[in-house]
């Protein structure tokens, strides 16, 4: 699957609606964002079941500042809703393609028990 770009709008929709999400935020200005768009591209090819999306954080600030973007490039992965990556900087092919397929073969039902988990502790706090 080809990357799509996402805007605020278009954002909560695109994380509800697809099971795995990947989303690059990126400056036209930025150069290691540059460097990593061709990266980004040609992993999104080879998994046409995951949905690889992109933030241009100028044109989408509000969405950007929403999502805690300090650094770009950022990368973050979402899986059935939750956040399970998000971290600065580019990815050479390799680590991204590795990222990829960490991501597939999450145990959602163990990532949603640390969250109960997490939940109760601090709702005893």
């Amino acid at each position: 699957m080809a990357t799509i770009n996402i805007k605020e709008s278009t954002f909560e929709k695109t994380i509800t609606d697809n099971e795995i999400v990947f989303i690059d935020f990126w400056a036209a200005w930025c150069g290691p964002c540059r460097n990593f768009a061709p990266v980004y591209d040609k992993v999104s090819e080879k998994h046409p079941d995951v949905t690889f999306a992109k933030v241009d954080t100028e044109a989408e600030q509000g969405l950007a500042a929403a999502a805690g973007i300090t650094s770009i490039p950022t990368l973050m992965a979402f899986r059935d809703r939750v956040l399970v990556f998000s971290q600065p900087g580019a990815l050479p092919e390799a680590n991204f393609e590795e990222l990829v397929q960490a991501v597939k073969g999450l145990d959602m039902e163990e990532v949603h028990a640390q969250i109960a988990a997490q939940q109760q502790g601090s709702d005893k706090q």
